[in-house]
């Protein structure tokens, strides 16, 4: 049994997920060395200044500078965790982000809503279509401008696929208030703010079917809101995108019929 499965952790399924899962285990371990030192002294003190055994107040205080001591080296030690491992770790995070957009990597737009999430998938050309709030309907949930040539080939989807093996970039963005998109599984987490788009990035090692949460109390149905993700072979996922892509173009396209064109391939 790893570290995180005794803490209750899903198995890690990520590429970076390992560098994650063993600054939790550091976190945890000198959380641990706190609770061990601090109950000890706990009880030193009990026995040391148990009545009975000092019937008189003392007014002098503690004349030992072993406090302090202690003190000042748990501040070396949590100096030592953020700025040996939290920053490294953070540092390598960040850094990829150019080679990562250097490997292909698959494009997903995340939207969160209460209490769901949609996905929007660029089409064949790879790239996305404009959207306008103005335009979200019944039959456009995410308001995407048709009138947009990179729009046409684009559809959205209730599930979250992505191929393994290769890196992925999710836009996180919210229609409504403040969520925080959540993949236990992938060992990774990005808010959702209004107005804004954040790119969050892995790379998925394992084909698996799992949940994804929102992190962030959201409303009455928090608790509900969850989604769906699958990590598949990579000739599937080409062959679900082709065939999504091309539906979503003919539907989309200026020579269908007026109701359909702004039909959402589902």
């Amino acid at each position: 049994m790893t570290f995180s499965e005794l803490l209750g952790l899903p198995s890690n399924h990520s590429a970076h997920g390992g560098h994650v899962d063993h600054l939790i285990m550091v976190v945890h371990w000198f959380m641990l060395a706190l609770f061990v030192g601090w109950t000890v002294f706990f009880f030193v003190c009990l026995f040391k200044f148990w009545h009975k055994r000092n019937p008189k107040a003392s007014y002098d205080g503690v004349r030992s500078h072993l406090s302090s001591h202690l003190e000042v080296g748990v501040i070396i030690i949590e100096a030592v965790l953020l700025l040996g491992f939290a920053f490294p770790l953070w540092q390598t995070r960040v850094d990829s982000w150019e080679r990562v957009q250097e490997m292909d990597p698959v494009r997903v737009r995340v939207v969160g809503w209460q209490f769901g999430w949609t996905y929007h998938y660029p089409g064949l050309d790879g790239k996305f279509g404009r959207t306008d709030a103005a335009l979200i309907s019944g039959t456009n949930d995410l308001g995407i401008d048709y009138t947009d040539p990179n729009a046409l080939d684009d559809y959205t989807d209730s599930t979250l696929r992505l191929p393994v093996n290769r890196p992925a970039v999710l836009n996180i963005g919210t229609k409504d208030v403040i969520h925080n998109y959540a993949i236990v599984p992938m060992r990774i987490q990005q808010d959702a703010i209004p107005g804004k788009e954040i790119a969050m990035w892995f790379t998925p090692v394992d084909k698996i079917e799992t949940s994804v949460v929102c992190a962030q109390l959201c409303g009455e149905g928090h608790a509900n809101m969850i989604g769906n993700m699958e990590v598949i072979d990579e000739k599937d996922y080409d062959s679900q995108a082709t065939s999504k892509s091309e539906a979503a173009l003919k539907a989309n396209s200026p020579s269908t019929a007026p109701e359909e064109t702004a039909a959402v391939i589902r």
